[in-house]
């Protein structure tokens, strides 16, 4: 079950680069300008005369003229498709089929996850590789979620699926560990409740992370700005959109992190005999809580500006990443479990 767990796991980062490329693709074309020119108005010039002659004349030019379709395309008959509209087209096949990979992506992800659970018999939440698969995963789920609400953000789907494909490529390569039991501190129903809502708190950050950093970038494009990276987000949702899902996204995910702090220090008053000990991950996560709070309470003043809150969520999604990396990685103590 854990060589099928890493097989599927394989198989849903391929899939998540082709979705990636999909939307690539999607971006590349979907600059096209669709222009309806009416064309000119012919006219018969026939040998009737009197009221004849102007009924077969407007009889005629109706004629020749042809239609306007309801799609606004002007043509003959059943009307002709411009090579702009057929570009236009193909972008959005494009897109949706960036869509389509990218939920069985997840599907396979979710799989890749279930397994492992299966092999370790328990939750798959004991070491740091376990850790970004499911906080990815989380990401990815809540982005689905978001698109078939809001179809009109799926070109946001390029950054975030870029961001699949290195965050679950670095688990495979870099932190991949092989299963082993938890150890002793971890065996508690505790687990389960601070864990969970430490995994859902991060893949919702990580979401919300993505939509914060695309609008500083077509913020800087709307005000006219055309440097690299602003040009990046040309084909990008209007700023108030993704400015709007940033602060849904982290508005949401805030109380589950505080929940998830506060039951971390429930458990370490049973576990070690006192409530918060500033350990390195304590520390870390306590600075994370800060940052978010900072960031919705810049987004509720009115005289703070929407550049500054969105520079506060991605400094909060940096410090998370310290918290899982970093600290596992850099320093000792008692939450270094990440197995590497």
């Amino acid at each position: 079950m854990s060589a099928l767990s890493d097989q599927v796991v394989s198989i849903a980062t391929l899939v998540y680069l082709l979705a990636m490329i999909s939307h690539a693709v999607e971006y590349a074309l979907g600059n096209s300008r669709v222009k309806v020119t009416a064309p000119p108005s012919r006219e018969l010039v026939g040998a009737a005369v009197g009221g004849g002659a102007g009924s077969a004349n407007a009889a005629g030019a109706g004629s020749l003229t042809g239609t306007v379709g309801a799609d606004g395309v002007a043509g003959t008959g059943g009307g002709t498709v411009t090579p702009a509209e057929r570009t236009a087209k193909r972008a959005a096949l494009a897109g949706w089929i960036a869509v389509a990979l990218t939920g069985v992506g997840a599907a396979l992800h979710l799989v890749g996850l279930v397994t492992r659970g299966i092999a370790a018999e328990r939750m798959p939440w004991g070491n740091m590789y376990e850790f970004v698969l499911t906080v990815s995963f989380i990401g990815v789920a809540a982005w689905l979620v978001v698109l078939w609400k809001v179809p009109s953000l799926r070109r946001l789907g390029l950054f975030l699926t870029l961001v699949m494909v290195l965050l679950v490529a670095t688990a495979e390569l870099v932190l991949y560990t092989p299963i082993v039991p938890l150890v002793p501190a971890l065996n508690s129903y505790w687990f389960v409740v601070h864990v969970s809502t430490v995994v859902f708190a991060s893949g919702l950050f990580l979401l919300g992370s993505v939509p914060a950093a695309t609008y500083l970038m077509r913020a800087g494009y709307e005000r006219g700005k055309r440097s690299f990276p602003y040009t990046l987000a040309k084909k990008l949702p209007a700023a108030a959109s993704l400015e709007r899902l940033t602060f849904v996204l982290h508005a949401f995910a805030f109380p589950l992190f505080t929940f998830a702090v506060i039951a971390g220090a429930i458990w370490a008053e049973a576990a070690w005999g006192r409530p918060w000990g500033w350990d390195p991950k304590e520390t870390w996560s306590f600075i994370s809580w800060v940052i978010y709070a900072g960031y919705l309470h810049a987004r509720a003043t009115p005289s703070v500006k929407r550049n500054v809150a969105a520079w506060l969520a991605i400094l909060g999604f940096l410090t998370v990443l310290m918290n899982l990396f970093g600290v596992n990685i850099f320093f000792e103590g008692l939450h270094s479990y990440g197995g590497l």
